[in-house]
């Protein structure tokens, strides 16, 4: 096969390349033949459907697929060949046929020149944290919450309850909202409300109503009351007290312990809190390594098609997070501009963590990969399934491979760069940062 490279720019290249057409030929007719003797057509029996017909049925697509596959691989033995790192996915197109042979030319950009790489030299913070016994009684006390029902009650409203109100505002001689009143819900002291109007319900009945003196911030989200202080209406039309389950029996084998038995259910629940807390620890990870690598090669120049590819690709998940969460919005043509230079980093992290993989040899580890399937598969309701989604999706299970791969590059560096522990708590540690 003959190949021709030529240089773009500092980090782009051309290449040409070629591949027998007699060799696409050849695939072709014997992949139609192949279709032909159990090709199940009306009008004709099994195996005996004219050539020409199973031609113009599946010709088309049986070419594409082959032809695809031949580029691919000569692509491939080109790239070895001319011993390139590839950063991001070829353009390629024809370029001609002549002399029986099928030539094509692939537009790519490769891997930068990151020189020595040193991870020694980094300075890297490992966050540790535990499941204690108190964040299981935490745990425990949410699901009591997520199970809880209402009570309505008589008595005044007091910390905890759950308050039905209207609210109406006068601040100089203006009614805020200027004809009937606003109608909210909230639970004394969750914080959902203003603490100084949460504050002024308590001990107020349903039914009750109160002027309540509020000094509102400078900085409050209605400018009619911004740094002003207003007199707040009142009106309790509701007043309902929490009242959480016991933690019996009956309550356990509602999340799935068929035993009822308590014991089982704490030892659930760490396992479960174990698992959060070890993807915490990975990200926090993940996120300090990156942190580092950038710092330590941010002058090294990124492909920048690479680079605007990923920050379209930021563009097109923010929209996406946008529409699952039932909110509509449009992203301009030039919306990637903005996600430049974090899409440069991500770039960065990626090609380097690629980089340290192929300089030191490092494979995926199937263990590694069968264990975090096994993970993700136990917080389904049916584990074996989800199981077998991945192993019969080729696509889902790159992903993960990718992701394992990555996991175990920055574990590596994170190993033999220079490193401090730092303890935290359960809850702190799972919080984003």
């Amino acid at each position: 096969m003959q190949v021709s490279l030529e240089s773009l720019g500092s980090l782009e290249r051309r290449l040409t390349f070629s591949l027998p057409a007699e060799n696409l030929e050849t695939q072709v007719g014997g992949r139609l033949r192949e279709i032909a003797r159990g090709a199940n057509i009306k009008g004709f029996r099994p195996g005996k459907v004219p050539a020409k017909i199973i031609e113009q049925r599946f010709g088309a697509q049986v070419r594409a697929e082959i032809l695809d596959g031949m580029l691919r691989e000569s692509f491939g033995d080109a790239v070895r060949k001319e011993q390139l790192q590839i950063a991001g996915n070829p353009s390629i197109e024809p370029a001609g046929e002549a002399e029986g042979t099928l030539s094509y030319v692939a537009t790519f950009e490769v891997v930068p020149d990151f020189g020595d790489i040193d991870v020694s030299k980094l300075e890297v913070v490992r966050h540790t944290a535990e499941v204690s016994d108190a964040d299981i009684d935490a745990m425990i006390e949410n699901l009591r919450l997520q199970r809880r029902t209402l009570k309505s009650v008589e008595r005044g409203a007091q910390d905890g309850d759950i308050v039905e109100v209207e609210t109406w505002t006068e601040v100089d001689g203006l009614r805020l909202p200027a004809e009937g009143a606003e109608h909210g819900s909230t639970q004394i002291g969750s914080g959902a409300m203003f603490k100084p109007l949460e504050d002024a319900m308590i001990g107020v009945k349903a039914g009750e109503e109160k002027v309540a003196q509020v000094e509102f911030p400078a900085d409050w989200r209605a400018a009619e009351v911004a740094g002003k202080t207003a007199n707040v209406h009142l009106k309790i039309n509701h007043v309902s007290e929490p009242v959480l389950p016991e933690v019996d029996a009956e309550f356990i084998k509602s999340f799935g312990v068929r035993s009822g038995d308590a014991e089982q259910f704490r030892a659930d629940i760490r396992t479960n809190l174990e698992r959060e807390l070890k993807g915490a620890l990975m990200n926090r990870l993940r996120q300090e390594v990156g942190e580092q690598l950038v710092k330590a090669y941010e002058a090294v120049e990124m492909p920048p098609k690479l680079v605007e590819q990923e920050a379209r690709n930021m563009v097109w998940q923010t929209v996406e997070q946008a529409r699952r969460q039932g909110r509509q919005i449009s992203a301009p043509d030039d919306a990637h501009l903005s996600y430049m230079d974090s899409a440069r980093k991500r770039v960065l992290v990626g090609l380097l963590v690629g980089e340290i993989a192929r300089r030191n040899d490092l494979r995926l580890e199937a263990k590694r990969v069968n264990e975090t399937l096994r993970l993700i598969a136990s917080t389904y309701e049916e584990p074996q399934q989800v199981i077998d989604l991945y192993r019969n999706d080729q696509q889902l299970m790159a992903g993960l491979q990718n992701r394992v791969m990555e996991e175990q590059v920055i574990d590596w560096i994170a190993e033999r760069a220079q490193h401090t522990e730092q303890p935290l708590s359960f809850s702190d540690a799972i919080r984003p940062n």
